[in-house]
């Protein structure tokens, strides 16, 4: 069952932060070093500071680091109340209002401790393969702070919208505790209303306990770290109860039917590989693909996102090559192209397509480059990847549509993963909102 628990959050004082614009940010797997620099710029009490403290001169693996830092800074705004403590548990409606092709979406979530449980009770599952290296990251930032300073994004089954209804009919009629815009993505309206009604807070609960095959939209490598802190918490403290705040990972839950609900593709550009020429890319994929050369960004990403199967990929080699779009010949062939041990619903995703046969097999790019993140970039906007080929920086991009929901149902249901980087949910669910205290003391 899926166990979901009021707390007491801590959050930031209205009356020591008088605009809380200045404050929130995105995640940290978000922020380069420019946003992070933008972030610091605009108060000394911008979450920033503690997800992703920036290294100092003389830093240490035992400190003084970032990690100790962000834990210092934290329990110092404790002390002088710029983050204050909630004196009741509670769940927050959040929700998120934004225009994306002219078209105006709310999406709604509802924030709450979630129980961690492993991937094979079939609770909640992952959707995506993660790095190591961020793992590593925010497990050192866990254990030094002992609070989850931002939260993951949890989709829950819900065909009806039953549970989103009554989320809604929580706060109908209520101004927001919270109306704010993120500095990143300026356009989105951020809302926060907090419940305490007991009443409510039980409904919520029970409705959620008998769901199943929940999906980790964003945060896979922040859950892996919260199973990694529980289990090492459970051998330290034996005799803590379930409640153990420490068996619970701050999470915002979506409904998979929100009809706010939105993913964007995630293109590639290849860079610091030298192996294979854009040229040549082109000239091995016309074995397996039908290559078209198009006239512009914008043409090619029309033909990509138009083709039905998603089996349409776009490629940019520079100003010497062009754009042109690559259409898979025969779906049949995947079993062929990608003969390792996926089922059908894995093999057929683009994002599949695109690593395991244009990627790793014709373009040649070593599966370590694609690993440690040295030979590759992701991108929202598909013209950040043209501009830096153009400048040099990179090799050559990819482009590509995006993942559909259902694919993403099907492929979670097989207890499979996706490459990295398979889905991009818009918009990101913001840090500084909420965080949550998960030292052994705490409870639940």
């Amino acid at each position: 069952m899926a166990v979901i628990k009021p707390f007491r959050a801590v959050r930031y004082n209205p009356h020591r932060v008088a605009d809380l614009q200045t404050v929130v940010s995105q995640p940290y797997d978000k922020i380069d070093e420019a946003l992070r620099d933008r972030y610091l710029a605009l108060s000394p009490y911008n979450v920033v500071r503690i997800i992703l403290n920036p290294p100092q001169p003389g830093d240490t693996v035992s400190g003084p680091n970032g990690y100790t830092r962000a834990r210092d800074l934290y329990q110092q705004w404790l002390r002088e109340g710029v983050l204050l403590r909630e004196d009741r548990p509670a769940f927050y409606v959040y929700r998120q209002t934004f225009t994306l092709d002219g078209r105006t979406h709310t999406r709604q979530g509802l924030i709450a401790a979630v129980e961690l449980v492993d991937f094979d009770q079939g609770i909640i599952l992952p959707h995506e393969r993660t790095h190591s290296g961020p793992k590593e990251d925010r497990l050192r930032l866990l254990e030094t702070m002992q609070v989850n300073t931002e939260q993951i994004f949890l989709l829950y089954p819900d065909p009806d919208n039953a549970i989103n209804d009554l989320i809604s009919r929580a706060i109908a009629g209520r101004a927001p505790d919270l109306d704010v815009f993120e500095l990143h993505e300026s356009g989105v309206r951020q809302q926060l209303w907090g419940l305490t009604d007991r009443a409510t807070l039980a409904a919520l609960q029970e409705s959620m306990a008998p769901l199943r095959g929940l999906i980790i939209a964003d945060g896979h490598h922040r859950y892996s770290t919260g199973l990694t802190y529980r289990d090492r918490q459970r051998r330290a403290h034996p005799e803590a109860p379930p409640e153990a705040a420490f068996n619970f990972i701050q999470a915002t839950l979506v409904s998979m039917s929100d009809p706010g609900l939105v993913i964007l593709p995630t293109h590639r550009e290849i860079c610091n590989f030298n192996g294979t020429s854009p040229a040549e890319v082109l000239r091995r994929a016309a074995g397996v693909f039908a290559v078209s050369p198009v006239p512009d960004l914008t043409a090619c990403l029309e033909q990509v996102n138009a083709h039905p199967s998603g089996h349409a990929f776009g490629f940019y080699g520079g100003p010497g090559v062009g754009f042109h779009v690559l259409v898979l010949k025969e779906a049949r062939q995947l079993d062929t192209l990608i003969p390792e041990a996926h089922s059908p619903a894995w093999k057929s995703l683009a994002v599949s397509v695109l690593h395991k046969v244009l990627i790793e097999r014709i373009a040649g790019v070593p599966a370590h480059g694609i690993e440690d993140q040295t030979m590759i970039r992701y991108h929202r906007d598909a013209r950040d990847a043209v501009a830096s080929v153009d400048a040099g920086r990179g090799n050559f991009a990819f482009f590509v549509s995006p993942t559909r929901l259902e694919q993403i149902k099907a492929v979670a249901a097989q207890g499979e993963t996706m490459p990295q980087k398979s889905t991009d949910f818009y918009p990101k669910v913001i840090s500084g909102l909420t965080m949550l205290p998960v030292s052994p003391e705490e409870q639940l």
